[in-house]
């Protein structure tokens, strides 16, 4: 099996609704993102695939999330905010952009912060 990884980032402000305490209140954060993806074999050129298609893909799905309130985008109309439903999002998301048999998204990971993030991944 082999894994490729990117970073990239956005800045957002959102707010957890039903949370007591300061998080209730809108705020902002520079967000990370981390990406993996894997692949059981190499294409024809002996790679995954290119860390440049993969970062223009990750970046066309946060697009909408850079610069936001994240409470005013769908589905986080619905949905808290939070970087647990952020991460699931972007799996989702970069998943059906890669729409590939070879290559699948296997985790995400969001920081909030430098020293907190959540990560989401499926068995």
């Amino acid at each position: 099996m082999f894994e490729l990884m990117v970073e990239t980032t956005f800045a957002a402000a959102h707010q957890l609704r039903g949370y007591k305490g300061k998080c209730e209140q809108m705020h902002g954060h520079n967000w990370k993102v981390q990406v993996h993806v894997v692949a059981e074999r190499l294409n024809d050129i002996d790679i995954v695939m290119d860390f440049h298609d993969i970062k223009k893909l990750l970046n066309e799905v946060i697009e909408p999330l850079d610069h936001s309130f994240l409470n005013d985008i769908f589905p986080f109309t619905e949905k808290n905010p939070s970087s647990e439903n952020i991460a699931k999002w972007i799996y989702d998301s970069l998943n059906k952009k890669l729409a590939s048999e070879f290559v699948q998204v296997s985790a995400v990971t969001v920081w909030e912060s430098d020293t907190a993030s959540a990560t989401y991944y499926e068995d």
